[in-house]
């Protein structure tokens, strides 16, 4: 990939307020938000002696990888592609699978760096506790942006225009925030709604890093979800894909 490339991404990103905005801000003021409620400061039973803020933050995390993976880079890769800047690019030294690397690198690293200003925000403004498994959660939260680029360029793959990346990251986009536990987290759901939810990617995502939040390892039926879905839709996105 060249560097060159990736640097031009990344100027391109940084001028784009909004996509900051949604991916690197908004879930953090959405746990801020949460955690100023006062009742969502108390321990719950319900939620096994946790507070509501503390369930909360891996799915603040989640959030983040979302928005960038399933709304953000399908329209910049959608728009490159109808404007004709990947046809161009073909035809010069530098291959298409530079810009889409590029891309990748750019929005997986916001997505990393959400997630981190996450976790800072909840231990340093609601006393949250960080993961009991540092490397079990790191593991999952890199399975988690894997498998939201990979459905991302699944989108883009099937998208002729932006407007059309636009409908179809939406329409994926609800669904995988209540997978992830946006709306109710996944510890509040009926057992047979939770078993369903963890067979997602999102769902499965949230499993396992609240698994590591807790202490324990990830269990490997989650992160084996997680593959399994990378697998699927890298391969799907490879078959789909098209520069023109």
């Amino acid at each position: 990939m060249s560097t060159a490339v990736l640097r031009t991404e990344v100027r391109l990103f940084r001028r784009e307020p909004g996509t900051l905005f949604w991916i690197l801000l908004f879930p953090s003021l959405l746990l801020v938000i949460l955690g100023s409620i006062p009742s969502f400061r108390q321990p719950s039973d319900d939620l096994g002696g946790l507070r509501t803020v503390d369930v909360y933050v891996p799915v603040a995390v989640l959030l983040g990888l979302i928005v960038g993976g399933l709304q953000s880079m399908p329209q910049t890769l959608t728009g490159y592609r109808e404007r004709g800047i990947l046809r161009r690019m073909a035809v010069t030294p530098v291959r298409p699978s530079a810009l889409l690397s590029a891309q990748m690198l750019v929005y997986g690293g916001a997505s990393l760096a959400s997630a981190l200003l996450v976790l800072a925000i909840g231990r340093l403004g609601f006393d949250v506790r960080l993961p009991g498994r540092p490397v079990g959660y790191a593991l999952a939260l890199l399975g988690a942006v894997l498998v939201a680029l990979a459905l991302g360029s699944v989108v883009s793959a099937l998208s002729r225009t932006t407007k059309i990346a636009g409908a179809i990251g939406s329409a994926v986009f609800f669904p995988s925030m209540f997978c992830a536990g946006v709306w109710a987290p996944v510890q509040t759901m009926p057992h047979t709604l939770a078993r369903i939810v963890g067979c997602t990617p999102f769902g499965a995502a949230a499993q396992a890093l609240n698994q590591a939040a807790a202490g324990h390892w990830p269990g490997w039926s989650h992160l084996g979800v997680l593959a399994m879905w990378i697998l699927l839709l890298t391969g799907a996105a490879s078959r789909w894909f098209r520069w023109e």
